[in-house]
């Protein structure tokens, strides 16, 4: 069962992005990209998911909205002040592991083949989209999903036209692999990418 209604944002939501603002991060998933991966996250009861890029656990909210009590989540992100947010407001919760990591080095740990996969890898970082992309695509179990946002903004202080290069790379590279199916939203919400693997 859901811990909220679908109609509702996640309780803790309005304590985070307070806590969000005081720490001055602007990178946080999107209302509209947190309902997406609540729905998602409910499709999967007793799922495995995977979130690169924890910042201070917006995306993690959603994704323990939509997730039942055998459901997992693991969250990866190397920002010692963003994490300190995310776990005040979810250490409570005995269903997410927060791993304080570069991405790309656990990643790495973890793309042999010998562990269990995820039903769900949102890649919120650069970790598993711009760089690692064949790792964090290695996760994702047959009938799960890889979800990608961010790809109409980037951070403050990087080129645009260079995001806009390294996007279109992207989404090439997706379309070129075999085995999945693709969801560009592209002119939605900050700009998402939903594939499920065949």
């Amino acid at each position: 069962m859901a811990t909220t209604a679908p109609d509702q944002r996640p309780a803790a939501l309005a304590a985070i992005e307070a806590d969000t603002e005081a720490v001055g991060f602007t990178m946080s998933c999107g209302e509209a990209v947190g309902r997406l991966l609540r729905a998602l996250a409910a499709s999967k009861p007793g799922g495995r998911f995977l979130e690169l890029g924890t910042g201070t656990g917006v995306g993690t909210a959603w994704l323990l909205a939509g997730m039942d009590r055998e459901s997992v989540l693991d969250t990866v992100d190397n920002d010692p002040a963003c994490l300190g947010v995310a776990r005040r407001h979810h250490a409570v919760d005995p269903r997410v592991t927060v791993y304080e990591a570069d991405g790309g080095e656990w990643l790495a740990g973890r793309a042999d083949g010998t562990g269990p996969g995820y039903d769900l890898v949102f890649a919120d970082a650069l970790p598993g989209t711009f760089t690692h992309l064949d790792e964090a695509l290695s996760l994702v179990d047959r009938g799960g999903f890889y979800v990608v946002d961010d790809l109409a903004r980037q951070a403050e202080g990087l080129d645009p036209e260079g995001h806009q290069l390294e996007v279109e790379g992207l989404i090439g590279d997706l379309e070129s692999r075999s085995g999945w199916e693709l969801f560009p939203l592209l002119g939605w919400s900050c700009g998402v990418l939903v594939m499920v693997r065949r």
